[in-house]
């Protein structure tokens, strides 16, 4: 069956999808390699790691969407961003002696995070095995069509340089490097205004 770009939006049901795909997707982000350095258990904390995300966070108070193999968790403005305590428990149990790492990058982007109003792209993933087919496009015009229609700004951080241009063609600009605490990898901070 053919795999389908178009984006629908993701339930508790779809979690085994979600968190398969965006640990394929993420396996080779800086970021997810510093939180979590071991390449044989990887992809099984990867796993974990976004089923907690999606299904102790996102799913409630983010608006979450998918593809056939890709997915994205944005925040609207005035949206719950903090996760529960018990989700933050959760995350500390799955990142084991990497937590204080965690803990200390997301302190430290939540510092830089812009004041303003605005839609934030949380994270967005397309399964390698179909990159370049158009999910992770088709996801992100989606969202940013929803924050256009409420006149408000996007942001997001990358942490794979890469993705830069990706996010630059849809109109994002770098506004801030932030290099995380304790040797990390450096967050690019992206900000795109609404368009009408």
């Amino acid at each position: 069956m053919p795999m389908t770009n178009t984006p629908k939006p993701a339930t508790l049901d779809d979690t085994p999808l979600i968190s398969g795909t965006l640990a394929r997707a993420f396996d080779d982000d800086p970021m997810m390699r510093w939180f979590f350095p071991d390449d044989a258990s990887r992809e099984a904390s990867l796993v974990r790691y976004f089923t907690t995300l999606f299904t102790g966070q996102y799913v409630h108070h983010g608006v979450c969407e998918r593809t056939d193999a890709a997915a994205a968790f944005w925040v609207a403005a005035g949206a719950q961003a903090v996760p529960e305590p018990d989700t933050i428990q959760q995350l500390q149990d799955i990142l084991g002696d990497r937590a204080p790492l965690f803990r200390d990058a997301v302190e430290t982007a939540a510092r830089h995070t812009p004041r303003e109003p605005h839609w934030s792209l949380a994270l967005i993933g397309a399964d390698p095995a179909a990159r370049g087919q158009g999910h992770g496009a088709a996801l992100l015009r989606s969202g940013l069509a929803q924050a256009d229609a409420a006149g408000l700004p996007v942001y997001l951080e990358s942490s794979k340089s890469s993705n830069i241009p990706f996010y630059e063609h849809f109109g994002f600009t770098v506004r801030e490097e932030l290099p995380l605490p304790g040797d990390g990898p450096t967050l690019w901070g992206m900000w795109r205004e609404p368009r009408a």
